[in-house]
């Protein structure tokens, strides 16, 4: 019987051990950043761990001089949940370009796009790279992709501020959301969950808005 108790001991150590021997992967992350002064927010940064958990924060621009009616987005600083498909894409792009250790950028004479910045740190070691445009299309589509997480999470921190004070004008927003939805230039809902879910239940707002919102929902998955 003891030396039953004493391999079940060993046993449970070495599971430990062999979890443990994963930390370092999981510890990895992905970070994209977005720079441009003309806009607002004016700097985003998104940071990625392979179990699709990360964390979002970004920076309004200059004031506008224009009154455009639209709602300004806060300074954001909150933790995501996306995807594993999603994150596990990201890694293996990070890893097949070594870590981002190589130029990204294009060099080529177009019209400026934003600053974007990759960078990885993990087991392997850890890079960055910058680009305005980026003639590897792996790379360029990476962006974009990070970009459109973006777009979701600062349409969902909109959304919250809309059905806190202009309810009507979410018929607006969440018709946009759809259609950016429609384009790829939003994606993984998931990542605003829970406003999704509190218009989808929601009676005091227009059937179109809680319509769109589990349509979204249905995107974002279980």
């Amino acid at each position: 019987m003891k030396f039953i108790a004493f391999a079940a001991v060993v046993l449970t150590l070495s599971s430990a051990a062999a979890r443990a021997g994963q930390d370092p992967a999981i510890n990895a992350t992905v970070q994209a950043e977005f720079t441009d002064e003309q806009l607002s927010p004016s700097h985003w940064k998104l940071t990625l761990h392979p179990d699709g958990s990360g964390h979002f924060s970004s920076q309004m621009g200059k004031p506008s001089t224009e009154d455009t009616g639209e709602i300004d987005i806060p300074n954001l600083d909150r933790d995501v949940k996306l995807s594993t498909a999603f994150a596990s894409h990201v890694f293996q792009v990070a890893l097949r370009h070594h870590e981002f250790n190589e130029e990204c950028d294009g060099r080529l004479k177009v019209a400026f796009q934003g600053w974007k910045k990759l960078s990885y740190s993990g087991p392997e070691g850890s890079g960055s790279c910058t680009y305005n445009f980026s003639q590897d299309k792996e790379i360029q589509a990476l962006g974009d992709s990070m970009q459109a997480v973006a777009e979701t999470i600062l349409e969902g921190a909109r959304i919250e501020k809309l059905l806190q004070h202009d309810r009507l004008g979410l018929d607006k927003e969440m018709e946009y959301l759809v259609d950016a939805a429609g384009s790829g230039r939003a994606k993984e809902f998931g990542a605003i969950r829970e406003i999704l879910v509190r218009l989808a239940d929601d009676d005091q707002v227009l059937e179109r808005v809680r319509k769109r919102a589990r349509m979204l929902l249905a995107q974002a998955g279980t």
